[in-house]
C-alpha cells in the first residue's frame, strides 16, 4: 500500500518556484509546490501562489482544500467563485478559466490523470 502523508500542510516546506505559464498583468503570480507523482494516475501535493491574475492550464480533475489565502477563480463562461482557507473545490477536467489571487494563497490538491 502506498500511503501519502503530508503534516502541518500550513508550515510544510515547498522546494519548487516558477511565474505562473499565463499571467494577466502584475504582479506576476509565483507558485510554489511540493508535489508527489504516483503510478496510479494520481498526483497529491502541496501548492501555494501569490497575488496576480493568471490563465488556470491545467487538464485534469482537481480537487483541492485551500489551507490559507483568498482567490477568485472565474470559470470561462461562467459566474465568479469566492474562495479562501478552509474552503474546498472539485474542478472538472478541461476546466479553464482566470485564477486572481489576492492574498497568497496555499492548498492541498490531488490531480486525477484518467
Amino acid at each position: 500500500m502506498n500511503i501519502t502523508r503530508f503534516t502541518d500542510t500550513a508550515r510544510f516546506s515547498l522546494t519548487d518556484s516558477a511565474p505562473v505559464a499565463v499571467p494577466l498583468g502584475t504582479p506576476v503570480s509565483v507558485t510554489s509546490v511540493h508535489a508527489v507523482e504516483r503510478q496510479d494516475g494520481v498526483e497529491t501535493g502541496i501548492w501555494e501562489c501569490t497575488p496576480g491574475r493568471w490563465v488556470r492550464q491545467i487538464k485534469e480533475q482537481e480537487f483541492c482544500h485551500f489551507i490559507s489565502g483568498r482567490c477568485t477563480f472565474t470559470p470561462d463562461g461562467g459566474e465568479p467563485i469566492q474562495i479562501q482557507g478552509g474552503d474546498a473545490l472539485l474542478l472538472p477536467a478541461n476546466s479553464t478559466g482566470v485564477w486572481d489571487i489576492q492574498e497568497t494563497v496555499r492548498k492541498s490538491y490531488v490531480l486525477i490523470y484518467r
